[in-house]
């Protein structure tokens, strides 16, 4: 059974910039799309961005031109590069594969 564990987040102000890893463990991503998703306190969860298994990345409009997913198979590993974030940013993000979620890493940011 996979198991995913993201790391990288943090307290940053606003127009920094923070990459998020998510590491697979039990599994690798290789053949497999990936999604990472955010939930804000109070809100439902979000889709963010989807890298199908061929690598195509897809965003919310929200996070265009400023979040980059890329993933490395061969490390098992999947990034989020997030640039120019702003308060609304703030969440728990989380990825997930296969029906499995991480248990996600807070992202805070202070205008």
């Amino acid at each position: 059974q996979v198991q995913l564990l993201e790391s990288g987040g943090g307290l940053v102000q606003a127009g920094a910039s923070l990459r998020l890893s998510c590491s697979a463990s039990g599994r690798t991503f290789s053949g497999y799309p990936v999604t990472w998703h955010r939930r804000a306190s109070g809100k439902e969860r979000e889709l963010v961005a989807v890298s199908t298994k061929s690598g195509q990345t897809y965003y919310t409009n929200s996070v265009k031109g400023r979040f980059t997913f890329s993933r490395d198979d061969a490390q098992g590993t999947v990034y989020l590069e997030m640039t120019s974030l702003n308060p609304e940013d703030t969440a728990m993000y989380c990825c997930n594969m296969d029906q499995s979620w991480g248990t996600g890493t807070q992202v805070a940011v202070s205008s």
